[in-house]
């Protein structure tokens, strides 16, 4: 548990408790201070314990706590779950946001096992994610899952063809996954954001302009109708409102948060 700075008024999570997987991320972390503020008692997953502790410490709360796992294992999304009912007492929330990036590079070029890291990330680990949590929304007679999508969901992408099919996977999860579940009031939706001011990103615009990745900066801002890049906090608006029960008849949707890229 970390240390805390509690509110008194109510919350749109009042007693829910919440998994983010890529916990330690930006998108991780901004979600997690939004879902904490609200009410929610909220689980941080990610591989790395220093960076878990250092996002714990940053959202500044007794009702967040972190485990670090695997969201390529099973062994490890079920140890997830398993420490979320311990410590809070069961499971409301699923935000499936673990993701990686990969190389940017041609498909004639791209490496085999960095293709199937990607998709292993990217896209087993949600399905592992929902294999582990969905039981215990079933006990709490329903739940919201929120898997990060991307625009590259939607679209597709020169150079990032694994990031892109991997992000058009989750979205075909995601629909099945709302379909077979809808009936025990189970929500599963995906985030689809335009890029956002994250390492991700930092990574994506050196891989396509070495050495000059502000330059590659300025020529994505400029292909984006708002002509700026997607802060955390953008995205974790929209995941707090999937979240919520403000979105309780809202199941299998795609939410593009992209500053009106696919318009």
């Amino acid at each position: 548990m970390c240390a805390e700075n509690e509110r008194d008024s109510m919350g749109r999570l009042d007693g829910k408790v919440a998994i983010i997987t890529g916990g330690a991320g930006g998108i991780g972390i901004a979600a997690g201070k939004r879902f904490v503020a609200e009410g929610a008692s909220v689980l941080l997953v990610d591989l790395d314990e220093q960076a878990l502790s250092q996002a714990c410490s940053e959202i500044a709360s007794n009702k967040v706590s972190y485990h670090v796992g695997d969201v390529t294992s099973s062994a490890d999304n079920n140890a997830m779950a398993e420490v979320a009912v311990e410590r809070f007492g069961g499971i409301d929330i699923f935000l499936a946001n673990a993701g990686i990036e990969g190389d940017v590079a041609s498909i004639l070029d791209y490496d085999e096992a960095r293709f199937d890291q990607v998709m292993n990330v990217n896209v087993k680990g949600p399905f592992l994610g929902l294999r582990a949590v969905i039981p215990e929304m079933q006990k709490r007679g329903g739940g919201s899952v929120i898997i990060t999508s991307s625009i590259m969901g939607v679209k597709g992408g020169a150079s990032v063809a694994p990031y892109a099919t991997s992000k058009h996977a989750v979205i075909g999860l995601m629909k099945s996954a709302s379909r077979e579940f809808a009936t025990q009031n189970i929500r599963v939706n995906t985030v689809n954001p335009a890029p956002v001011n994250t390492r991700m990103m930092r990574s994506l615009e050196e891989g396509m302009r070495p050495g000059e990745a502000s330059e590659a900066k300025a020529g994505i801002e400029a292909g984006i109708p708002m002509q700026r890049y997607a802060e955390p906090d953008d995205i974790a608006n929209i995941m707090l409102f999937l979240a919520s029960d403000e979105s309780a008849f809202i199941t299998g949707s795609v939410y593009l948060t992209d500053g009106g890229i696919t318009s």
